[in-house]
């Protein structure tokens, strides 16, 4: 009987998880294996939040496989001796895993895949963290997509309606196990205990991941299209941290909620199209490996920042900037490890278009306070707010974070839950306390720059400043043509 590898990463599932499905289908004796690889992930290995889900998602995985009477072998990088190392201690014939597409990461499985392969290993990879491969899906001239819409409507009709793998009743077990890291060992909590919030919120692991997609089903697709823009309601799915981490499959996410469309009509289109953007960007990030730190567009390289803007970069990033919308965004960020996407892009917008700070510290500071930190979203976002990407908002394009709470947030709601100094204010002021008449401050228990500050940003002039920044780039970028 053969032994194989089957190499965990961003899959951490039992069901519909192609590697361990084909191992346990012949019959071979399967040892899975999960290897701390953060020092060869580039600038990108997870960040502060993701380590603290990765913590509990791999626990959960140890725990299923256990019931199967298997385990979760921990080994730390490098990851090609780690499983060279495995597989002169179990002998193990092959090595299987499932396939991940960022830059760092391809490099790195090429060249595992030559050497083990060079060892007389069989090497197999597969497609389980997308519905669409990013070579599968190209121009009529046989480019890379930069805009979504034509992106998506050539995917999606790749996307074949399948049943998701169900997981193994059983796995074969080796005679003898090899030596594994404890948990701990790995030290993917922090080290002080910041993350309290989380556990009110999320439950990493597969079961969690189902409980999430079942709850979602039930409730909020049925309105998905209006209330996932309302940050104070129940609206959105809430599955990007399961779907980072693989504890669901794409697949199985598309197969329910396309079942859905006969009676969710559509509220279940829309969903289905937000799968597709998070196809859209591993395709972006696949093709332009270097957008996590460079703009697509790469005049943009020129834009001229504004000088001097750590201050206010860190009042955005505590969410002390007197814009009750964007400060509620920025709190619930730090308290829960997720913000609402609508106000994704009102913060992002005010970072840098208003604050004019470059959009690489905002997706910087994402990438270690979200849970769901996936460099290929992240990229896309902060490239989408900055308008240097694909598909991207156009820079003249500014959002007006009160105008944007009034319509968005309009009893502020989503304001009083996580800004609680200003639970008081009516709606009428709560997205501008700063023009508030005294008495009404003075009521609501409210003293502008003591117990809330004053906006850090003159909103008008900002803007006016912004549009002359871009006026000049693009004064430049003509002057250059």
């Amino acid at each position: 009987m053969d032994t194989v590898i089957v190499w965990f990463r961003r899959d951490l599932r039992l069901a519909d998880n192609p590697a361990l499905s084909a191992a346990a289908a012949q019959g071979a004796r399967v040892i899975p294996v999960w290897i701390d690889t953060r020092a060869e992930e580039g600038d990108w290995p997870p960040g502060g939040a993701a380590q603290w889900w990765l913590h509990h998602s791999l626990e959960a995985l140890q725990d299923r496989l256990a019931a199967l009477g298997s385990r979760l072998v921990l080994c730390s990088g490098p990851a090609l001796a780690a499983l060279e190392q495995l597989v002169e201690k179990t002998g193990a014939s092959g090595v299987y895993w499932n396939r991940l597409y960022e830059p760092a990461s391809v490099a790195r499985d090429t060249a595992i895949k030559k050497a083990l392969r060079a060892r007389g290993q069989v090497v197999r990879s597969f497609q389980a963290n997308l519905l669409v491969e990013p070579w599968q899906v190209a121009t009529g001239a046989g480019k890379p997509y930069r805009v979504f819409s034509p992106f998506w409507r050539n995917a999606r009709r790749q996307v074949t309606a399948r049943s998701p793998q169900p997981p193994a009743a059983q796995l074969e077990t080796p005679a003898a196990w090899p030596e594994s890291l404890s948990l701990g060992a790995l030290r993917l909590l922090p080290r002080q205990d910041w993350a309290t919030g989380f556990t009110e919120h999320w439950t990493p692991g597969e079961a969690g991941a189902q409980d999430a997609l079942d709850a979602f089903l039930d409730g909020p697709l049925g309105d998905y299209a209006q209330a996932r823009e309302l940050p104070a309601v129940a609206g959105s799915s809430r599955l990007s941290p399961h779907l980072h981490f693989g504890e669901l499959s794409p697949d199985q996410v598309w197969s329910v909620v396309a079942s859905r469309l006969p009676e969710a009509g559509e509220d279940a289109e829309h969903y289905l199209r937000e799968l597709g953007w998070r196809e859209f960007a591993h395709h972006v990030l696949y093709h332009f490996p270097t957008t996590p730190t460079e703009p697509l567009q790469p005049h943009f390289a020129a834009f001229p920042w504004r000088s001097g803007h750590q201050a206010l970069l860190v009042a955005w990033q505590r969410g002390r900037t007197g814009l009750p919308i964007v400060d509620a965004g920025m709190r619930q960020l730090w308290h829960t490890g997720w913000m609402h996407n609508r106000v994704r892009m009102i913060v992002a917008s005010l970072l840098v278009k208003n604050i004019r700070a470059p959009w690489q510290k905002g997706a910087a500071w994402f990438w270690d306070t979200l849970l769901d930190a996936d460099l290929a979203s992240n990229t896309l976002g902060w490239q989408w707010a900055a308008g240097c990407g694909a598909d991207a908002a156009p820079y003249f394009r500014i959002f007006n974070p009160v105008r944007q709470g009034e319509k968005f947030d309009p009893e502020g709601a989503y304001v009083r839950r996580w800004v609680p100094e200003l639970a008081r204010l009516p709606a009428k002021w709560i997205h501008q306390p700063w023009v508030a008449p005294p008495a009404v401050l003075e009521q609501a228990d409210i003293r502008l720059d003591e117990t809330y500050p004053r906006p850090v940003v003159d909103l008008a002039e900002s803007r006016a400043q912004a549009l002359a920044a871009l006026a000049t780039l693009n004064e430049a970028r003509r002057a250059g043509d």
